[in-house]
């Protein structure tokens, strides 16, 4: 009897025990999945939320070809106009320095991290990097207006330093960390035996990289370029203090513009909540959500293509 008695508490225990674990794996994925949709939840509620607020400039005050076509922005003159050219042309030129200035330095690091430093060397340099991406863009603005500013006007002979070049280099030095660690992950997961068949063919070493490991990460290496360019297109702090915050469609580097970001964090604090002018500004925040959402979309597809080759 005890024995019986022994058997069906150790069936009892295991079955509780059963039990217990399929409640916590019931858990864990209600977790995992809410995790999971979480990101879909803010997103759809941030693009809600800024679209009420610019819902009435939209539907009452908008003008297409003022507002994409004119680069004229004055919301406080008698007669206001809203066109935002010359913030798009200020914000895509900036941008487009940086990834000049950001793409050769990042790929030249993950290069030399990835495939050429070994040990601590590698090691530091790896922190280096995290370090120099954890540098708050209001510290990189400061450096843009306290050191960037006097060295541009003295170097070329400009009246003004806060300018496109300012912000061109000071945002591309902001976006090479998150790129080379990117870049470099990306180049650490293409596997040894592509190397070791490229060596056994008697390729030197940069002709490994070249024509081996880089076409071999370029899915990765396109990730952390398009990172980039969604970091120049959403930085605010460090472009407000460097381009000099002008409106301007500029005809050279040393032009001074003003970006689409900067223009949301300067005007919205003084803005009366409900007036044209304020849902003007989330006007312009619409537009640079769909922007970033059409540069995560051709990412998409250019990855997409390139796997499918």
């Amino acid at each position: 009897m005890a024995n019986g008695e022994t058997l069906s508490y150790t069936a009892a225990a295991a079955f509780d025990e059963r039990n217990r674990d399929w409640y916590i794996d019931k858990g864990v994925q209600a977790l995992v999945f809410l995790g999971g949709i979480s990101a879909i939840v803010f997103i759809v509620g941030i693009f809600v939320f800024v679209t009420a607020q610019g819902f009435g400039f939209l539907f009452d005050g908008f003008s297409f070809s003022e507002f994409f076509l004119s680069p004229w922005w004055e919301p406080t003159d008698d007669d206001p106009t809203y066109g935002i050219l010359a913030l798009i042309a200020g914000t895509a030129s900036v941008t487009g320095l940086a990834m000049l200035v950001a793409i050769p330095f990042s790929l030249g690091a993950a290069i030399y991290i990835g495939e050429f430093a070994t040990g601590r060397k590698r090691e530091f340099l790896k922190v280096l990097v995290e370090l120099l991406a954890a540098i708050p863009s209001v510290v990189w603005g400061f450096i843009g207006l306290s050191i960037m500013n006097p060295l541009i006007i003295e170097l070329f002979d400009v009246p003004v330093g806060l300018n496109v070049l300012n912000a061109g280099v000071i945002l591309g030095l902001m976006a090479a960390p998150i790129m080379t660690s990117i870049a470099e992950d990306a180049l650490k997961a293409v596997p040894d035996r592509y190397r070791e068949a490229a060596e056994a063919l008697g390729a030197t070493r940069w002709q490994v990289i070249f024509k081996t490991i880089l076409p071999a990460a370029k899915n990765g290496l396109l990730g952390a370029i398009l990172l980039g360019v969604g970091r120049g297109f959403g930085e605010t702090m460090a472009v407000l203090m460097a381009t000099g915050h002008a409106i301007n469609i500029p005809h050279s580097v040393f032009d001074s513009v003003r970006a689409l970001t900067a223009t949301i964090a300067a005007e919205l604090g003084e803005t009366a909540v409900g007036s044209p002018h304020y849902e003007a500004l989330f006007t312009i925040g619409i537009f640079l959500f769909l922007i970033t959402f059409l540069i995560n979309l051709i990412a998409d597809l250019v990855v997409r293509g390139v796997r499918n080759q």
